[in-house]
């Protein structure tokens, strides 16, 4: 049945991309959640910044590990209803955070909200691509501005449900998790019947005629890119609020609005990177994101907080739209790998996030975090590697 689940939809199935964008809008909520929480859980737990890092660690390197996994896996058995299952293991990462009584506990509902992710992400990913009817850019930014949306909302529903009324609310957002179980479970049913009906057609081939080593090579310059992106947006959403803290002495509510205003630019980014990317062409989208950044990022740590504000939006606009496009050129040189495409670059995004969040805490403890900022100002250099990419004459040779 691998064939299946390779055959897009004629057409564009507007109602299922925006119902899997919904529901990963709801899964980001709840991750976002996590790190949001981490200014409540410093002074409850009197955690370190190492300790804050080794959490992010536990949740993006579980969701790293198994993310490829399950993609290989449901490339060769396309399971619909594993959406559902895995939107139940986030609301249990939920309930046990609420209601955690010890460190063990809290990185035990991380790891849990990161198998959540590690299911939901490769058959969503999957789901967006048959949904799309060719428009293959602006489905996978539909997808993804979802998630990022949910990213931006988790900090602000922190600042206003979670830090007044305290820990224990978080179990609250559970309810919200379940109904995102109902919406997935509807669309499961409907990618099972397009799967059924797709048996027996030809897998999607690749036109390109590079070979495996060639590939292999490309792939591996994403995932360079993907870390450049994946490691200074760690740097962001774990540590950006304690950097406001401590450079413009703000108070948690201000942090966690400043930082939604980049998670909220980050959402803008993706859709966009999806809409140009249709139009130019994916390279097109890597370069002017990746390396485009690199002057926003060397200001950021120099400046005053408007202007903090305002790069924050930049940064996020321009580093985000870079997503889309690189899954899509990994789809375009792995035809018929969805879900292993979506599990090696979501796993690997989460796991390049963790450990560089792990090493950035361990940093931050021992030289402040304002050193953090102005070393990773220097990651989009690494975005000069989109030199070694095959053009995209050469992909469609």
């Amino acid at each position: 049945m691998s064939v299946s689940a390779t055959t897009p939809a004629a057409r564009t199935t507007w109602a299922v991309l925006v119902a899997i964008s919904l529901c990963h809008m709801i899964n980001d909520i709840m991750q976002s959640l996590l790190a949001a929480l981490y200014p409540l859980l410093q002074l409850e737990f009197d955690l370190s910044f190492g300790q804050i890092g080794l959490m992010t660690f536990a949740f993006q390197v579980t969701a790293s590990l198994l993310q490829p996994v399950v993609g290989l896996v449901t490339d060769k058995r396309p399971m619909p209803q594993s959406l559902p299952i895995g939107m139940g293991s986030t609301i249990c990462g939920l309930l046990l955070l609420a209601m955690a009584d010890s460190y063990g506990g809290l990185l035990a509902g991380a790891m849990l909200i990161g198998i959540g992710s590690a299911v939901f992400h490769p058959e969503s990913s999957r789901v967006a691509r048959l949904a799309s009817g060719g428009k293959f850019g602006t489905a996978q930014s539909l997808f993804q501005v979802g998630g990022n949306f949910g990213s931006a909302l988790g900090p602000l529903l922190a600042a206003f449900i979670v830090v007044p009324l305290g820990r224990p609310s978080v179990a609250l957002f559970a309810v919200v998790a379940l109904a995102g179980v109902v919406i997935l479970n509807r669309v499961g049913v409907w990618y099972g019947a397009l799967a059924r009906a797709s048996a027996g057609k030809p897998r999607e081939r690749a036109t390109h005629g590079l070979t495996r080593g060639r590939v292999a090579w490309a792939i591996v310059v994403l995932a360079v890119l993907t870390f450049s992106k994946n490691a200074y947006t760690a740097s962001i959403s774990s540590y950006y609020t304690f950097f406001l803290i401590d450079r413009f002495d703000l108070g948690i509510v201000p942090a966690q609005q400043m930082l939604f205003l980049f998670l909220a630019a980050t959402a803008a980014g993706v859709m966009l990177g999806g809409l140009i990317g249709d139009r130019f062409g994916p390279l097109v989208v890597i370069w002017a994101s990746i390396v485009g950044v690199l002057p926003f990022t060397l200001m950021l740590p120099h400046v005053g907080l408007v202007a903090t504000g305002v790069l924050s939006v930049v940064i996020g606009v321009i580093l985000a739209s870079a997503f889309p496009a690189i899954v899509v050129y990994a789809q375009v040189l792995l035809p018929g790998r969805i879900g292993l495409v979506a599990g090696i670059f979501f796993g690997f995004a989460f796991g390049m996030g963790g450990i560089a969040a792990a090493v950035l805490g361990v940093m931050a403890d021992a030289r402040g975090i304002a050193w953090v900022y102005q070393a990773c100002a220097f990651l989009p250099v690494l975005g000069l590697a989109t030199i070694f990419l095959p053009s995209r004459a050469r992909l469609a040779a």
